[in-house]
């Protein structure tokens, strides 16, 4: 008998911490939009990108005018010319491949810039819903706008605003 209201007691007080769990979620593409520091970082590396993705095109451009050029000129070449020509072309197919993993590989300037605009403004709003968790006692808050997760959320548990309002924007 002793065990029996043991146990139920157990059961009645996990299902009553159960249900005293706290839920939220934030969209952080929305926070991210109405921080201007973010969008000012992020057409920054749109314009970058943009340049440095018509670098490369050039580069493969010239790439491509060179092996045209052997192509067509390939017959009244000696074999020395031909070897020189394929060489040259492969050392310039090259150069535009390292360039390429220069600017967009994964450690490149791309990344490295991305790290120094963005992940500052990241950190901020990673410490401001963390502070926002621990004041309003939230067990997990959700990031609605990472995709799929979540196929519900009361609009009422969204502090997204909170986390504009602690960073200093209002909306």
């Amino acid at each position: 008998m002793r065990k029996a209201v043991l146990t139920l007691g157990l059961i009645v007080l996990t299902t009553t911490v159960t249900f005293a769990q706290k839920y939220g979620f934030v969209d952080s593409d929305y926070i991210s939009n109405n921080i201007p520091a973010f969008t000012t970082a992020q057409d920054q590396l749109d314009k970058l990108s943009e340049q440095w993705e018509k670098e490369i095109a050039d580069g493969y451009a010239v790439v491509e005018e060179m092996y045209r050029a052997y192509q067509n000129e390939s017959a009244l070449l000696s074999q020395e010319m031909k070897v020189q020509r394929e060489e040259a072309i492969i050392k310039k197919e090259q150069e535009m491949k390292e360039l390429q993993n220069k600017y967009f590989g994964v450690e490149g300037e791309l990344f490295k810039k991305r790290e120094e605009l963005v992940k500052p403004i990241q950190d901020e709003i990673l410490k401001a819903i963390k502070e926002i968790a621990v004041e309003g006692s939230y067990t997990v808050i959700f990031d609605s706008a990472s995709g799929g997760n979540i196929l519900y959320a009361n609009p009422r548990f969204d502090v997204s605003d909170q986390v504009l309002e602690k960073l200093g924007y209002n909306n």
